[in-house]
């Protein structure tokens, strides 16, 4: 059954990013985004909870996401500077299954995403 998470590592200090304001939409037919939740990492640079989890398995979650992190907000907050990245907007297609763990990697000026376990 599909489940989303995400975490994200604050490279240039070398921590997990707590704090870091995450929207989660889903695009529709249409090629519109819809917002689905909003949600902040922890001390730990993660969620408490999966931001999807598929508990029905009538459900279909597959389609085309967009995770945009809050980085900007982040960083202004810390002693590294604010660096010249704002939001980061990461688009992926959820498939019928699998667990899709989407982590960011970010300092204030690049940033890395993949698919992690």
């Amino acid at each position: 059954m599909p489940r989303l998470t995400t975490h994200v590592l604050n490279q240039a200090e070398g921590i997990a990013a707590s704090g870091v304001h995450i929207t989660l939409e889903r695009q529709d037919a249409q090629g519109h985004f819809h917002e689905l939740a909003q949600v902040t990492t922890n001390a730990d640079g993660r969620l408490d909870a999966p931001l999807l989890e598929e508990t029905d398995a009538s459900a279909d979650l597959s389609g085309v996401y967009r995770l945009t992190f809050q980085v900007g907000d982040y960083f202004a907050s810390r002693a590294v500077g604010q660096g010249m990245l704002g939001r980061v907007p990461v688009e992926f297609t959820l498939e019928a299954s699998g667990h899709y763990h989407i982590p960011l990697l970010v300092t204030p000026w690049a940033y890395s995403v993949y698919r992690g376990s």
